[in-house]
């Protein structure tokens, strides 16, 4: 377990590193989730290797919502305070994500069967 462990927070300690690149405006957690993405994707990182644990962190994700949960009560005045904004740009942000992504989507899925057809 020490060793799954290690992985992911290599490629976090490694995704902290590249956001201090000036110009780079990326989060370090996006840097890292990125670089072990490509790591799994080249094989370098088997996926079988980190399984178990990345079952285990999603298993018990409810746990790691409760400092932020518990922090969000000392905000509860101003967010009833701005209820309206915060609503609207949550709807908003999420029709948009669902919309680039199911485009997306869509983009990608006719480019592969164009692609896979084109090469019969």
């Amino acid at each position: 377990m020490a060793k799954q462990f290690g992985i992911i927070f290599a490629c976090l300690a490694a995704g902290h590193l590249l956001s201090y690149i000036p110009g780079l405006n990326i989060p370090a957690s996006i840097w890292g989730m990125l670089l072990l993405t490509v790591l799994l994707e080249r094989g370098v990182v088997k996926a079988a290797t980190i399984a178990p644990i990345c079952k285990f962190l999603i298993s018990n994700m409810a746990f790691f919502f409760v400092p932020p949960g518990v922090a969000l009560m000392l905000y509860f005045d101003l967010i009833a305070a701005e209820w309206l904004p915060i609503t609207v740009a949550t709807v908003v942000s999420m029709l948009l994500v669902l919309l680039v992504t199911g485009r997306l989507h869509q983009y990608l899925h006719y480019r592969h069967k164009k692609h896979r057809h084109g090469n019969r």
